[in-house]
């Protein structure tokens, strides 16, 4: 029986405050409006934005609301003027959007900052019209970065979805709506290591682990990782992981002790811990004269990067990376066919990356 155009109850977890465990509820979703999409979500992981933003802390706070922004799906049905999508489609929901028709969307210069759909965390409602598609009973619950995907449903922009093929494995290919693709994009499109050449990776999360595998597919002879947790390295070592080091286990900055296990600095570092400390680290560890520092991770609000001004002048390089550079509706269809197809040595990331949350649990 068809649900198109009515509400759909449904439960979801929600926010009620600022770290406060979140409650399994039944909402009412409302039916998409102009150029929106409603998904029935399948599965969803939990990126660690989501426990930033639920936290709360130097935040705006803005609850009740649904979390969640790393999924996949499939369209129940859509609104007015979508013509790119229909109901059946397997979609990834992003959190990040393409219109295809603003300055940075028309750009050869940049890949997905778009003017109307980015990443907007303040933002609790729709476009269309300035209201959400979440309530209980009449209350409002608000919208998280356009995607709110701990619901078994929910209510999209058409620049947010991403439309996949429908054999590929919504359980694997859930995390390239957020992580996989934020850190192995960092690495590929951004820092862009050559055949060979020596790749530091701060912080074995999951977009850790992503921009390892980014450098091991770029054929990175040495990758380096640093973190704070031993326990991780054997695992890292399946991503192409080299080199552990742990900067508790030294009296000085990590580096330092980076420069000089590589004779000089690592050709490029990729930073994802958020950490602004890492930060530093990983752009005072490349090489002067053609290093190359790309930081992904994410700071709190307050936080201040500081670095000695000839570190630059000696021709280092620092860059930042948004979910990988690449186009969230263009890109990343083509992203999981090369999955599917093993073009690229990718499966491993992810078939093992951290387990995903199948709806029946709510």
């Amino acid at each position: 029986m068809s649900t198109a155009g009515q509400v759909i109850r449904c439960k979801a977890a929600v926010a009620w405050e600022a770290g406060k465990p979140l409650s399994i509820e039944e909402v009412e979703v409302a039916p998409p409006q102009k150029q929106e999409v409603r998904i029935k979500i399948l599965f969803t992981s939990l990126c660690h934005t989501d426990v930033y933003y639920w936290e709360c802390k130097g935040y705006t706070p803005l609850f009740p609301r649904i979390l969640g922004h790393e999924a996949s799906g499939i369209v129940e049905s859509v609104g007015e003027g979508v013509t790119d999508l229909q109901p059946g489609d397997h979609v990834l929901p992003i959190f990040t959007g393409e219109c295809k028709k603003c300055r940075h969307c028309l750009s050869e210069e940049t890949n997905n900052m778009c003017d109307l759909l980015r990443i907007n965390c303040d933002r609790g409602v729709m476009l269309a019209d300035g209201k959400t598609r979440f309530s209980i009973n009449g209350k409002p619950i608000y919208h998280f970065v356009g995607t709110s995907t701990f619901s078994q449903y929910t209510v999209v922009h058409e620049g947010q979805v991403a439309k996949i093929n429908p054999t590929a494995p919504l359980d694997k290919v859930c995390p390239i709506s957020c992580g996989i693709c934020t850190g192995f994009g960092a690495t590929v499109n951004v820092a862009k290591p050559r055949k060979g050449q020596t790749v530091a990776i701060f912080g074995l999360g999951a977009v850790g682990l992503a921009a390892a595998e980014g450098a091991r597919v770029c054929g990175a002879s040495r990758i380096i990782a640093v973190d704070l947790n031993p326990r991780r390295f054997e695992e890292a070592k399946k991503f192409g992981i080299t080199e552990f080091v742990n900067p508790k286990d030294y009296n000085k900055p990590v580096q330092e002790v980076i420069v000089e296990m590589t004779g000089g600095g690592v050709d490029r570092s990729v930073e994802c811990t958020g950490s602004v400390q890492a930060m530093i680290s990983a752009f005072e560890c490349v090489h002067d004269g053609w290093g190359v520092c790309v930081l992904v991770g994410v700071p709190k609000i307050d936080d201040a990067f500081k670095t000695h001004p000839l570190n630059l002048l000696s021709e280092r390089t620092l860059k930042g990376a948004f979910y990988g550079n690449y186009k969230p509706v263009s890109d990343i269809p083509n992203f999981v066919n090369k999955y599917m197809n093993k073009v690229m040595s990718f499966g491993i990331c992810l078939d093992n990356s951290l387990p995903t949350i199948h709806h029946s649990v709510f």
